[in-house]
């Protein structure tokens, strides 16, 4: 397994109003306090996010239209993620988090300013994001390096792979709590702002960008759909 600490995460206030499940445009223009207020939370959430990934590249053996039997006998059963990767020749398994302190400052805030509670939460979800799409990338870009192409991210809880069996699968392969990532009885991931997902190699992949809303099927009215700039991931 490797693990990564140094993530450049560049967020802005747009970023921050995404994260909350606004459009900037809008906001920008019908609420500019609202703007000031994410801006005010970037600066003091900012210094708290803690980015940490652990990825663990597996050899797929055989794939059936149902499931991917990899290296080791491990299993990702799901019709749909068989659909996704059809073709991988290796998957890489990935848990990331942004850690929990922004989580704590926002329930600190909660009872005393919600407006500026949502928008360090904002901070939180966009963050993640970007370091899930970074981390995305990195692994792509190294794949490309060997030849090969990567496959866009599917993670628990997207439709066709339930959220207990995926987050089984992936904690299966990965050891969440080297980064401080554990999975509660009902299989959420604390902290909560972390991304469990994977993603297949190969030289027959179906290569199509890295956004995960790509494969939902409420991609079209989602109002958290994410707004790529500088960096999946299921919304936490």
């Amino acid at each position: 397994m490797d693990v990564s600490e140094n993530w450049n995460l560049e967020l802005d206030a747009d970023a921050v109003l995404a994260g909350q499940g606004a459009h900037p445009d809008s906001v920008r223009r019908r609420s500019p306090g609202l703007v000031e207020t994410a801006e005010r939370a970037l600066r003091e959430a900012g210094p708290l996010l803690a980015p940490r990934s652990v990825e663990r590249l597996v050899r797929v053996e055989r794939q059936e239209d149902t499931e991917l039997i990899l290296a080791g006998g491990a299993r990702l059963r799901s019709p749909a993620l068989a659909a996704r990767l059809r073709g991988a020749e290796e998957v890489v398994a990935t848990v990331c988090t942004i850690g929990a302190a922004v989580e704590a400052r926002v329930s600190a805030a909660l009872a005393d300013d919600p407006v500026f509670a949502l928008a360090l939460d904002g901070v939180g979800t966009a963050a993640a994001d970007r370091l899930a799409t970074a981390v995305c990338e990195r692994i792509t870009a190294g794949a490309a390096a060997r030849g090969l192409r990567g496959t866009p991210p599917f993670s628990p809880g997207m439709p066709g792979w339930p959220v207990a069996e995926g987050q089984d699968a992936i904690f299966s392969l990965v050891d969440g709590r080297t980064i401080g990532v554990e999975l509660t009885p009902s299989h959420l991931m604390i902290p909560r702002k972390s991304v469990s997902m994977v993603v297949g190699l190969g030289h027959r992949v179906t290569h199509g960008g890295r956004d995960a809303c790509d494969s939902c099927g409420m991609r079209a009215t989602c109002r958290y759909r994410t707004r790529r700039g500088a960096g999946a991931s299921g919304k936490r």
